[in-house]
């Protein structure tokens, strides 16, 4: 019981240091190796979003303190990714178990090639992101980021700096997002299927909430792009892991 609390632990650290240096993947890292080992994929989900109302509330906070966030963009992200998170969680815990499997660990594997192709990229030229779209941007982050147990950042974060916005506000507002992203999945999931993963919750937790404050410094320090791929790699590799191992399980 205790080596499984560090484990948790080590994914939660590992996983916030990743989302605060690069304003995404805690949750789709997270997500992936948790499913990989055979976690259901809502109770994966569950435990993640859990997690990040604590990882993401410090985060968010640490990059508020450093003036990283960009206030009516992080407004706007906030309400339209809370609303997309509740219907993504009550679809997510509606399904069977087996085809959910599969398609979160297809989306999972989808959203480390996102990562890989965002490390090919150079810097685009600046362009306005206009209210309507960082709406839906933040509804359709919210829904599969409850859906898969992540993808927020990947999908907000990145479309927001391929968008032109600077990418230090971009991280620092969209994590800050996050916390009512993950606040509003959390609620529904309680509602739908209660609390029975409390251990894996309790490390995810004090492994992020320690990680928070260095993950947020390393956003202004660390060069991403090796990082990036190694962590889009990572996910892409866990992802396939996790497909063949419902393919290879009896129906």
């Amino acid at each position: 019981m205790e080596s499984d609390l560090w484990i948790f632990f080590l994914i939660g650290f590992c996983a916030q240091i990743i989302d605060g240096a690069l304003g995404m993947a805690y949750g789709v890292t997270a997500t992936t190796f948790l499913i990989s080992f055979g976690t259901p994929p809502a109770v994966a989900s569950a435990s993640v979003h859990l997690a990040e109302v604590f990882t993401t509330g410090a985060s968010g906070a640490s990059h508020l303190l450093l003036k990283n966030v960009d206030r009516r963009l992080f407004r706007q992200l906030a309400v339209a990714g809370a609303g997309g998170a509740i219907v993504g969680a009550y679809f997510l815990t509606t399904l069977p178990v087996r085809p959910v499997r599969v398609l979160v660990a297809a989306y999972l594997a989808v959203m480390g090639c996102l990562i890989l192709f965002k490390a090919t990229r150079r810097n685009l030229q600046a362009r306005p992101v206009q209210r309507l779209q960082t709406g839906i941007l933040g509804l359709l982050g919210g829904f599969f980021d409850a859906l898969g147990g992540g993808g927020w950042g990947p999908i907000v974060t990145s479309s927001l700096v391929a968008r032109g916005q600077s990418p230090r506000l971009a991280i620092g507002s969209a994590n800050l997002a996050e916390f009512f992203v993950a606040a509003s999945a959390s609620c529904t999931f309680l509602l739908t299927i209660g609390l029975g993963y409390w251990q894996a919750v309790l490390g995810l937790v004090a492994g992020g909430v320690f990680a928070a404050p260095l993950g947020a410094w390393l956003c202004r320090w660390l060069p991403v792009r090796v990082l990036m791929y190694l962590v889009g790699g990572l996910i892409c590799l866990l992802s396939l892991r996790a497909l063949a191992h419902v393919f290879l399980l009896p129906p």
